[in-house]
């Protein structure tokens, strides 16, 4: 156990008694030793106050026991992770930190947590010391995860039932990112840390740096106390996965009389993908504050958080394409058979039954040479991330019982991505050639044992030798395609907020604010895709060798496979991140190169230009009051109040007609009453019952408020229609809880939540009416019958010949139907620290467990197969398939466990992290769901683990393991446990280091 003597002003004499209780408090939260402000014992020294000597538990347990006494003093359901030590959260991770708390699921990107799921859901909001934070896209949850370093962080705090005083705009719960306050420091404060961390699977580097630092002081003067704290962080990350896919959604049917059919039906091989990932983050952070308190009355502070993070992608694919040409000649050499399971969908629930599947097999070149094709992609970019929040504000004791504060803030991000992606065509020297540049390649494909493995068959006829694939005369361009992407977001905020001490029957004291915030949102989509599909028009690589390279070879280092694609070309993604204009002017130079030679027209290839449809600039002005009574009596307290809020929306966005582009602007205004209320019961010592009942509301993202849109002359396709006048859904959510706190700094507790979703944001799709007799549509505005008028398209077939019909439109609205996500949140926090006497070393250790069940119902909106996958299942006997949309990220169930140990100096942690199978819309390289739905991850398990030593008072030493054990993400279509489909084999990362406190 770590510990600290301090000295504290005797409770009950002075003038600072009461601050210093609080000062106590929320350093406790740091897991400091330094707990009084310096001004407050200065302060009792002069008073002739009775100072007392006091032990204070710092470290892992200090840290657990302060979060815990926090969460049970509030009177609504918070829960709270505290820094063991100066910039040490329990991961390096933010997501990974809010993992530990109990409803609280994460996903990944590469293996880094990147997306925070509170009680199934992605719809919640991010503060950082109150202030709302802005993201870099056009979702309404805040600040990225991976921009801010958790080195900055003293303590995160989830709001899982909010308060009257709680700003509107979540559903699961609002975060909250607290730094360090510097008052309540009590002498100076200088911290530095040094680390490196590792990637089992990169080949880039062995280790990459972090580095933060520190220092906070406080002081007085004539003026009155004075503090300043400032924290930084720098560091690189270089994360690996890989992720094969293999998908099978074609139909083989046993009557169909092909070379390749069965005594079966079967699915074949439709498309192979060898996906490795590699992002290599850099990230800048800098939390500062400077507080200044010139009375007993008044405090001003001013906070700035500055996060700035490069992502560069040097990211790889190879896709054996144009195989599924050969689904009726390459007989599979063994089948598997794929329980697809059940659906419920718009007709119910439906047993969709069994098929056969291709498992391993040898896939030949096409008679003629013309296919399976072999392609080398390259995607590479970044994503340049500028975050800044800055806070400026006064809390005044104006008398003995008003207190008011007033808070200016501003919350910006500005977020670039940069991307030049590009696919080369193997032309492979031993099959013939045509007109189109691409030609046959032998696949050879093993699908057992649970792993797509995949490879070039360069035994059979026509393989291609390793020095064949690595020859720059056998690719030609096949694709590039280049953004300059920008977002630009904001939110200007005002504040004040007043409490009022009152004794009245019970009413403590009554809060009451305003809050206005001005919110902007740019999107500029600035595009470029050029496809080159003849012979004639794509170079061949040796005109741009320069700038090719061979690609990563390691794609077996995370499961040993022996069947993947070792060998093949690139363009150097080193070279497109560093000059991407230098690479353009040789593939335009090998263009013009190759024109000369056969005699192609092919312009060069151009620079991107911004997309009309794709713009918007949306902004958003809210104000919002609050009253709420705060009351205590008895074994009861707690609070019941309202907020109210109105909003309005302008959407500046541009429309494209007969290609003339023209501003538009659209107007819309909404308001809400959002009632709360929240019950403690201190039914015992050691036991709290709880209870809150509140309604809030999900704002729709910036894109579906875009008044931007673009007609098309064909009558066919849907015009894609923002809505800026969609209101938020609304939430009601209802929670019930009881915490036993059996022991010091330990608890059980367990706790029912609901949510009910109304007003819920579908994708409407409106189709023209068209006469059953003619087929004719209507061809005048405004399309009474459904669809929208399109002044350009072509009538084709839908009336007489000429130009303008009614077209089909799709929409985001307010739907009518209702979801309920509800479920029980299971904890458990155990300490030894008080068994030293009949445990000795063993007393070092402690448990902290959760488990969380939840489900989501309801909804009106489905999912339908798509023409491939229909054909699948209607061979199985079932029609019109289709998926109740259900919430993405949702596992019904999920626990996390953690062993810790600390005594000696030795400080240690172990976790193993569950979560059952779930939708995602993460599965790699394609825009559109496999089989029409998205995919399910499913159950995967992760152990992280860290230690340190004290090696004295001011040096510490440590490691750190994130998943140890390199546990794979397993993806399947269609249902939990059908079709796999995907794979995600993850990097395991080892990060050591020191920790140096002057």
């Amino acid at each position: 156990m770590t510990s600290n003597t301090r000295r504290v002003a005797q409770p009950g004499c002075g003038l600072w008694t009461k601050k210093t209780v609080v000062a106590s408090a929320i350093t406790a939260m740091l897991g400091v030793s330094q707990v009084t402000t310096s001004f407050a014992q200065s302060d009792s020294a002069q008073n002739g106050e009775k100072v007392i000597e006091e032990v204070v538990v710092t470290g892992i347990r200090g840290s657990l026991r302060g979060a815990l006494e926090e969460k049970r003093q509030s009177d609504n359901l918070v829960e709270v992770i505290r820094a063991e030590d100066i910039g040490k959260l329990p991961d390096q991770n933010l997501a990974e930190v809010l993992e530990n708390v109990t409803g609280i699921q994460i996903t990944r990107e590469a293996g880094v947590g990147t997306g925070v799921q509170i009680r199934g859901t992605n719809a919640n909001r991010t503060e950082i010391n109150g202030v709302s934070t802005v993201g870099s896209g056009s979702g309404r949850s805040g600040i990225d995860f991976e921009d801010v370093s958790a080195a900055i962080i003293a303590a995160v705090e989830v709001t899982k039932a909010p308060e009257a005083k709680t700003i509107e705009g979540s559903v699961g719960g609002t975060i909250n990112l607290r730094t360090i306050r510097p008052l309540e420091l009590q002498e100076p404060l200088a911290v530095v840390r040094v680390q490196g961390e590792n990637s089992s699977l990169s080949t880039d580097s062995t280790f990459t740096p972090r580095l933060s630092g520190t220092y906070g002081t406080n002081w007085e003067n004539d003026a009155g106390s004075w503090g300043i704290v400032a924290s930084a962080s720098y560091s690189e990350q270089d994360v690996t996965a890989f992720r094969p896919r293999a998908d099978r959604d074609n139909l083989v049917a046993a009557d169909s009389g092909a070379a390749s059919a069965q005594s079966f039906d079967f699915m074949p091989i439709q498309f192979l993908i060898q996906d490795y990932d590699n992002l290599e983050y850099e990230t800048t952070n800098f939390a500062g504050t400077l507080e200044w308190a010139p009375n007993d009355d008044v405090k001003f502070y001013l906070d700035a958080i500055i996060n700035d993070q490069e992502r560069l992608q040097e990211s790889s694919r190879i896709q054996a394409s144009g195989i599924s040409d050969l689904r009726n000649v390459a007989a599979p050499a063994t089948f598997e058979t794929v329980n697809f399971g059940s659906l419920e969908g718009s007709n119910g629930v439906q047993n969709l039954g069994s098929i056969q599947a291709a498992l391993t097999g040898i896939i030949p070149i096409e008679e003629g040479g013309g296919d399976g094709n072999l392609r080398f992609s390259g995607d590479t970019g970044s994503r340049i991330s500028e975050s800044e929040i800055f806070r400026l504000g006064t809390d005044w004791h104006i008398t003995d019982r008003l207190t008011a504060k007033f808070e200016l803030s501003t919350s910006s991000n500005d977020t670039s991505t940069p991307s030049f992606n590009t696919t080369l065509n193997f032309i492979n020297p031993n099959a013939p050639t045509n007109s189109s540049n691409e030609n046959g390649t032998p696949f050879v494909y093993d699908l057992t044992g649970g792993s797509l493995t995949w490879g070039i068959a360069q035994n059979a006829e026509g393989g291609p030798s390793t020095a064949q694939l690595l020859d720059p005369a056998n690719v030609v361009l096949r694709d590039v395609q280049q953004s300059q992407n920008r977002a630009e977001n904001a939110e200007d905020a005002f504040r004040t907020d007043f409490t009022l001490d009152l004794d009245w029957s019970g009413i403590t004291s009554l809060d009451f604010g305003f809050r206005r915030n001005e919110t902007s949102s740019l999107r500029d989509q600035i595009t470029s895709s050029v496809g080159l599909r003849s012979l004639d028009d794509a170079p061949r690589g040796n005109l741009f060798s320069s700038v090719l390279t061979a690609g990563p070879n390691n794609f077996n280092e995370a499961d040993g496979r022996e069947l993947y694609v070792p060998d093949f070309l690139v363009i150097d993604p080193e070279l497109v991140n560093s000059d991407p204009q230098a690479v353009l002017a040789v593939l335009n130079s090998a263009i013009a190169a190759n024109n000369a030679i056969t005699g192609s027209d092919r312009e060069p290839i151009s620079s991107p230009t911004s997309s009309t449809s794709a713009f918007f600039d949306i902004e958003e002005e809210t104000n919002a009051l609050y009253a709420q009574a705060n009351f205590e009596a008895g074994i009861f307290r707690g609070n019941v109040g309202v907020r109210y809020l109105e909003t309005d929306i302008t959407s500046n966005a541009f429309a494209e007609l007969n290609g003339v582009v023209s501003p538009t602007s659209s107007t819309s205004s909404y308001d809400f009453v959002l009632p709360r209320i929240n019950l403690a019961a201190n039914v015992r010592d050691d036991l709290v019952v709880r209870a809150g009942w509140g309604k809030d509301i999900r704002r729709p993202n910036f894109d579906d408020l875009s008044s931007a849109f673009t007609f098309s002359t064909s009558p066919n396709p849907a015009v894609e229609l923002g809505n800026p006048a969609l209101e938020p859904e609304e939430v009601t959510s209802f929670d019930v809880s009881a915490e036993w706190y059996f022991a010091p700094s330990s608890v059980f507790s367990v706790g029912y939540f609901n949510k009910k979703r109304t007003g819920l944001f579908v994708r409407n799709e409106e189709s023209p009416f068209e006469d059953p007799v003619t087929g004719f549509r209507d061809i005048t505005a405004p399309c009474e019958q459904g669809g929208i008028f399109n002044p350009i398209a072509d009538i084709n077939v839908f009336g007489p010949v000429g130009v303008g019909v009614c077209v089909p439109s799709s929409q985001t609205i307010n739907g009518a139907g209702e979801t309920t996500q509800d479920g029980f949140e299971f904890a458990f926090q155990y300490d030894l620290a008080d068994f030293e006497d009949q445990l000795g070393w063993a007393s070092g250790f402690g448990v902290i467990a959760n488990y969380t069940i939840q489900e989501f119902s309801g909804g009106d909106s489905y999912l339908s197969a798509t023409s491939r996958a229909s054909d699948v299942f209607e061979s199985l006997g079932n029609t019109d398939v289709d998926l109740r949309a259900q919430l993405i990220d949702l596992s019904e169930n999920s626990y996390n466990f953690t062993l810790y140990y600390e005594k000696y100096g030795l400080s240690a942690r172990m976790r193993y992290t569950w979560r059952e199978a779930y939708r995602s819309e993460d599965f790699g390289s394609t825009s559109s769901f496999p089989w029409g739905f998205p995919v399910v991850q499913e159950d995967r398990g992760q152990l992280n683990a860290s230690i340190s030593y004290d090696v004295n008072e001011n040096l510490n030493v440590g490691i750190e393991a994130v998943n140890l054990t390199e546990e794979e993400v397993t993806q399947s279509c269609v249902n939990e446990g059908a079709l796999l489909c995907f794979q995600g084999l993850t990097d395991r990362r080892i990060t050591i280091g020191a920790t140096y406190r002057f």
